[in-house]
C-alpha cells in the first residue's frame, strides 16, 4: 500500500480544493458538543484568496431533514459560518418516499425522527398494514441492538417489504460512546433477504446530489478532481468518496479512534499504516481532529 500523509491541519492541502464534502457527527462535534477547531478550520477554507470560490457542504447521515441538523448544530455551538448548505440521508429519504404517493409506512425509529414524513403523503401504520418499511434507527439506541428487531424484520422480509434504510451508519459516536444506528438494522434485514434502499454515504446518489448542489452554490459545474471529502468512518465517508472518484480526508479521533490509539489515554496519533493497510479502502490523508 502506497504511504498515507498524516496531515498537521487542513491547510496543508487546502489549495488544492474548491469544495469541502464534510461530515457531521465525529468531526464537528462529538453528539455532545461541538469541536471548535474544526469549525474554525471549516471557515478558514471558505476564506481563501483566489479566483475560485470556496464552498463547504456538510453530507450527514442524519435521519431528519438539513434543516434540522442545523438546529443541532447551532445549539452544539458549530458556526454557520462554517458551511454553505446541508444535505442529509433524510433528505434523500424523503425524497424517496415522495416517489410512492399513498404510502403505507411501518417507521422503525424513535419520534424525534418523525420529521423525516412532514407534509409528506403517506401513512405511518403497524407493521401487518405496511406495505413499505423506512428505518431511521433504534427505538432506543442506548439500550437496544438488532437482535432486538429480528422477529419483526423477519415477518417484514417474509412479506416482500422493501425497506428504505434513512441512516447508514452502523455507529456514530457520543461523547465516549458507540452508538447503534439505522444501518444495522438495515444490514440485518439484508442478512435475512430483506430489500434495502440506502439513502445516504456510502452510495452514489448523496454524492451525486452534493456536487449538484455545489454546482448550484458556485454558479458552475464542479471539477471532481477539486472536491474534497472528510469525514471519520472508512465504511461510508472513505468508501464513498472512493467509489465516487474524490479525495477524502479520515479524521482519526472519531469511530475508529481506538483502532488507531487515539484514546482518552493516547493522545498522539501513532503509526496507523498497519491498521489502514487492512481497510477495503483508503483514504488520501490522515489528520487527528480537524484542525486548520
Amino acid at each position: 500500500m502506497t504511504a498515507i500523509p498524516t496531515l498537521d491541519g487542513l491547510s496543508n492541502v487546502a489549495d488544492r480544493y474548491d469544495l469541502i464534502l464534510c461530515d457531521v457527527w465525529g468531526v464537528l462535534h462529538d453528539g455532545q458538543k461541538a469541536h471548535e477547531p474544526a469549525g474554525a478550520a471549516l471557515i478558514r477554507f471558505r476564506g481563501l484568496s483566489g479566483d475560485r470560490p470556496r464552498r463547504v457542504i456538510l453530507v450527514s447521515n442524519a435521519p431528519r431533514p438539513g434543516d434540522g441538523v442545523g438546529r443541532i448544530l447551532d445549539r452544539f455551538g458549530v458556526p454557520r459560518e462554517a458551511y454553505d448548505a446541508i444535505l442529509t440521508s433524510g433528505d434523500l429519504t424523503r425524497g424517496l418516499i415522495a416517489q410512492r404517493p399513498g404510502a403505507r409506512i411501518r417507521h422503525l425509529g424513535p419520534e424525534r425522527d418523525l420529521g423525516i414524513f412532514q407534509d409528506l403523503d403517506l401513512s405511518l401504520v403497524p407493521e401487518g398494514e405496511a406495505d413499505l418499511v423506512v428505518c431511521t434507527g433504534l427505538f432506543d439506541d442506548r439500550s437496544e441492538t438488532e437482535e432486538d428487531y429480528r422477529e419483526e424484520l423477519t415477518r417484514c422480509a417474509t412479506r416482500g417489504l422493501p425497506m428504505i434504510c434513512a441512516n447508514p451508519d452502523l455507529v456514530v459516536e457520543s461523547g465516549d460512546r458507540l452508538i447503534p444506528c439505522a444501518g444495522l438494522l438495515a444490514a440485518a434485514y439484508a442478512e435475512i433477504g430483506g430489500t434495502v434502499v440506502y439513502a445516504g454515504k456510502p452510495h452514489r446518489p448523496v454524492y451525486e446530489a452534493a456536487l449538484g448542489k455545489g454546482a448550484d452554490l458556485t454558479g458552475a459545474p464542479v471539477d471532481p478532481t477539486r472536491v474534497l471529502a472528510i469525514g471519520d468512518a472508512i465504511r461510508t465517508d472513505i468508501a464513498g468518496a472512493s467509489g465516487f472518484g474524490i479525495a477524502s480526508l479520515l479524521v482519526a479521533r472519531g469511530i475508529h479512534a481506538g483502532e488507531l490509539g487515539v484514546t482518552a489515554a493516547h493522545h498522539r496519533l501513532g503509526d496507523v499504516a498497519e491498521w489502514l493497510g487492512r481497510q477495503a479502502v483508503h483514504p488520501d490523508a490522515v489528520i487527528e481532529r480537524l484542525v486548520w
